[in-house]
């Protein structure tokens, strides 16, 4: 929280605070005998004044700054209650004291005006000064409260912030290496068969790499541009298979207007890749993109070896993240499911409301 906002809370409460004597003191005055009583002084108003310093007002603001600026760090925060209120109840005697001292100087009634009444009327006003201290200390205590529970509220949604953007960071920046490392490779071994098919090959691999390293520095970018980013990348893959049924790749509806956060559906597509074991399988991969009017409908399949099911594979980006980033970029408009059916591993992803 600001120390703007917190200077403003203080002084509303503090105005609050003197509000509430004006208008105790607006009944005070047409109770029977003040007028009597406050005649003898310097008028009712000034009268009222002089009294509540002393009684009210310096009690408070002992208590309410004691309570609130090192009371609710050393024993409330640390949750030691009863230091805290045996603490606080010591403070609050020693604020109606001064308080009471005050009311006796020259400025505001003399020498012990207090105690004219004889020690017995004292004691009963202190304790009521004193109760009205801790009451007010209190109130100290909860506004700190307040203040540390949205502070630290502040700092963990930042924390939050950051720690979303190091994971955006990550996934944007993500190059499997050996994705990498075997696209190279293929493409060297391509440039003896075929060097004007390599040469395109290579630049496809350039354009995948400028995509991650330039477009995804962006919030949103249009879908087209993530689809042509994926078919480069599907045509990457296909060069470490001599066979071309082995991606099924789809489009349909029309994806002009939709923008999206880069790098949504890149992972599923790298999970059925590392998942998928039998490279000669027609249709191993399944891939498909539907658009409707407001909705992207992604779907992504792949086949499995029975034992690989809920088994880790090594180099994947977690779904824990993949699902995390999801709800964190849309929450509320999204519908993910994940299952294994016949043999299939199942993705099936629904952005919605995404058209511009």
């Amino acid at each position: 929280m600001s120390k703007s906002l917190i200077w403003i809370l203080n002084i509303l409460y503090w105005m609050l605070f003197l509000a509430l004597l004006v208008l105790f003191y607006s009944f005070i005055a047409l109770a029977p005998g003040f007028e009597r009583l406050a005649s003898s002084r310097s008028g009712g108003f000034i009268f009222w004044v002089k009294l509540m310093t002393g009684f009210a007002i310096i009690p408070a603001l002992i208590a309410f700054y004691s309570f609130y600026t090192f009371l609710f760090n050393i024993y409330l925060a640390k949750k030691k209650f009863f230091m805290f209120c045996l603490t606080g109840l010591f403070i609050s005697i020693l604020a109606s004291i001064i308080g009471a001292l005050a009311e006796s100087t020259e400025l505001l009634f003399g020498k012990n005006y207090m105690f004219n009444d004889g020690y017995r009327s004292a004691l009963s006003i202190l304790l009521f000064m004193t109760i009205g201290a801790f009451i007010n200390g209190a109130i100290g205590a909860i506004m700190k409260g307040f203040i540390s529970w949205y502070g630290d509220i502040k700092l963990k949604e930042e924390l939050r912030q950051k720690n979303f953007e190091m994971e955006l960071d990550l996934i944007r920046m993500q190059v499997n290496p050996h994705f990498l490392f075997n696209t190279i490779n293929n493409i060297d071994v391509l440039i003896e068969k075929d060097r004007e098919k390599a040469s395109a090959y290579f630049k496809k691999l350039s354009d995948i790499l400028r995509f991650m390293l330039y477009e995804t520095k962006s919030e949103k970018i249009p879908v087209s541009k993530e689809l042509l980013y994926i078919e480069k990348y599907l045509d990457l893959q296909q060069l470490r298979t001599s066979n071309p049924a082995f991606v099924d790749f789809g489009l349909s509806g029309n994806s002009e207007g939709f923008e999206i956060e880069p790098m949504i559906f890149i992972p599923f597509i790298e999970n059925a890749f590392k998942h998928a074991q039998n490279r000669k399988e027609v249709h191993g991969i399944s891939i498909q993109f539907g658009f409707t009017e407001r909705d992207i409908i992604f779907f992504c399949s792949n086949s499995y070896l029975s034992d690989q099911n809920n088994r880790l594979i090594p180099g994947g980006l977690g779904n824990g993240l993949i699902e995390k980033r999801l709800e964190l970029l849309y929450p509320g408009s999204h519908k993910l499911t994940v299952e294994h059916k016949d043999g299939r591993h199942i993705v099936h992803l629904i952005l919605q409301n995404v058209h511009q």
